[in-house]
C-alpha cells in the first residue's frame, strides 16, 4: 500500500505500522526514534505512535529535534 514520509511517496506492505514506514524511508532515524530525539505526526501534526497501524495513504512527518543531549558537545556546531 502506498503511504507518504516527509512528501516521499513509499510502498509498504498491508498492516504495516509507523515504525516500519519510516525506517523503509530512511533506517538512520531508528536511534532517533529509539532515543526519543524524533518523533512522527500524521498531516495534522499529532504525535502518532511508532506501533499505530497505516491505512492506504496515510501521510506521515517525522520530526527530529535539533536540541543537543546532555552529553553531546558543541565544538563542532
Amino acid at each position: 500500500m502506498r503511504v507518504f514520509v516527509n512528501a516521499v511517496p513509499l510502498e509498504v506492505g498491508k498492516g504495516s505500522d509507523v515504525r516500519a514506514a519510516v525506517l523503509a524511508h530512511d533506517a538512520d532515524l531508528a536511534p532517533r526514534l529509539a532515543a526519543g530525539s524524533a518523533y512522527v505526526t500524521d498531516a495534522r501534526g499529532i504525535e502518532l505512535p511508532l506501533d499505530a497501524a497505516l491505512a492506504e495513504g496515510s501521510i506521515l512527518r517525522v520530526v527530529v529535534s535539533a536540541r543537543r543531549g546532555a552529553g553531546e558537545s558543541d565544538a563542532d556546531a
